[in-house]
C-alpha cells in the first residue's frame, strides 16, 4: 500500500512517499479500515522529527485522524458492533495510508450528513472544544468567549460550540482573511486582530467594559488575554501551538480572582473515561441537527502533495481543518446525496 513511512526522526519536507509499504497488522482489539480521507495535524509535524510526547517505535506511519470504511477482510472483535462497509472515523497512528489498524473503541460511526472530508478531523478537535467549553469552563448562555487562533482546527470548533450553547463569541485571529472566515464558518458575534497593539482594548470596548468569561487559547496567549478577562473569569490552556510556554504572572490570577484551568482530552480515556461517550453524545446530536459542521480548508491535498499541506499548516496558512484525500469515489456519492 501507499504511506508515508518514518524510519528515523526526520523533518516531514524529507520525507517521500512509500509505494509498497506492508499493510497494517490488526491487533485482537483492532478492526482494519480503508481510509478515505485523512486529517492534517500541527503535533503530526513534531512527531516526525522527534518532538511530541508520543513517540513510536520505528519505522511507523504517519498521520493520527482518518475517515473511510471498514475493510471488506477486518476482523471483527468480540463486543465490537461495526461490520464490514460501515462509514466510520477515528485516530490511530498510521493515517496517511490507504489502509490503518485501528482499536475498535477509538472509532466511531460517520453521521450521514457528513462527508469523509468533514469527518475525517472530527475526533481529536471537537471533543477537546466541546469538553473545555462544557466540561472545565461550564459556559453559560450569554457569558463572553474569546477564542484565540480562532481560525484554526480547534479554534473554529470552539466558536461554533461556544455559539451553539449560547456564548456571545469574540474571535481573536492574526489576519482580515482568517477573521472573515471566523464570520462566514464560526458564526462569530465580533473578532479581533490580535497582532495589533492593545488589542484587548477592543475586547474590552465590545464587552462594555467587563471582559471576557471564558478565554479559550490553544495557541500561547493566555498573559496576553489576562488584560481582558473578566472578574471571575475562565481561561482555558489548550495549546502551545504558538512554540512557547507561558509563565503566567500569578498577581493577576490572584487580583481578578480569576481561574486558569488546563484541557488534556487524550488522557480522558485512562483518568475519566466515563466522560468520553457523554461528550461523543453531545457532540453526534449537534452535528445531526446541524448545530455544528465541521470546517475544512478549501485546498484539499492528495498522499502525493501532502507534504505541500504540512508546510501550509507548518507556515500558518490554513484554516480550519487541513485535509488528504486518499480514496475519491465515495466522497462524491455522499456529497450527491446531501
Amino acid at each position: 500500500m501507499r504511506a508515508y513511512v518514518v524510519k528515523e526522526w526526520i523533518h516531514p519536507s524529507k520525507l517521500s512517499l512509500t509505494l509498497d509499504a506492508p499493510d497494517p497488522q490488526p491487533g485482537p482489539e483492532d478492526v482494519l479500515v480503508d481510509i478515505f480521507s485523512a486529517a492534517l495535524n500541527f503535533f503530526d509535524i513534531l512527531q516526525v522529527q522527534g518532538k511530541y510526547q508520543v513517540k513510536p517505535p520505528f519505522p511507523f506511519v504517519m498521520g493520527t485522524e482518518f475517515a473511510g470504511k471498514i475493510a471488506s477482510n477486518s476482523p471483527i472483535p468480540r463486543g465490537c458492533s461495526f461490520k464490514p462497509g460501515d462509514r466510520v472515523f477515528g485516530s490511530a497512528q498510521g493515517c496517511f495510508a490507504e489502509k490503518v489498524a485501528v482499536q475498535w473503541e477509538h472509532v466511531h460511526l460517520l453521521p450521514d450528513n457528513l462527508t469523509f472530508d468533514q469527518s475525517a478531523g472530527l475526533f481529536l478537535t471537537w471533543p477537546t472544544s466541546y469538553e473545555a467549553l462544557v466540561g472545565r469552563a461550564d459556559l453559560k448562555p450569554g457569558e463572553w468567549v474569546l477564542v484565540t487562533a480562532a481560525a484554526g482546527g480547534v479554534g473554529i470548533a470552539a466558536v461554533q460550540l461556544a455559539k451553539a450553547l449560547g456564548g456571545n463569541v469574540i474571535a481573536a485571529a492574526g489576519s482580515a482573511g482568517k477573521l472573515e472566515i471566523c464570520k462566514k464558518y464560526g458564526g462569530a458575534d465580533y473578532t479581533v486582530d490580535y497582532t495589533k497593539p492593545n488589542w484587548q482594548k477592543e475586547v474590552l470596548k465590545i464587552t462594555g467594559g467587563k471582559g471576557v468569561d471564558v478565554v479559550y487559547d490553544p495557541v500561547g496567549r493566555i498573559v496576553d488575554s489576562l488584560k481582558c478577562i473578566a472578574w471571575k473569569g475562565r481561561a482555558l490552556v489548550i495549546g502551545f501551538a504558538g512554540g512557547n510556554i507561558e509563565k503566567l504572572p500569578l498577581n493577576l490570577v490572584l487580583l481578578k480572582n480569576i481561574t486558569i484551568m488546563g484541557l488534556h482530552w487524550g488522557a480522558y480515556t485512562t483518568k475519566e473515561p466515563s466522560r468520553v461517550p457523554v461528550v461523543w453524545k453531545a457532540l453526534m446530536d449537534l452535528f445531526a441537527t446541524g448545530r455544528a459542521k465541521p470546517v475544512i480548508y478549501d485546498k484539499i491535498y492528495t498522499l502525493e502533495n501532502v507534504m505541500d499541506g504540512m508546510r501550509a499548516l507548518e507556515t500558518r496558512e490554513t484554516w480550519g481543518k487541513s485535509i488528504v484525500r486518499i480514496r475519491t469515489e465515495d466522497n462524491k456519492k455522499v456529497i450527491a446525496k446531501l
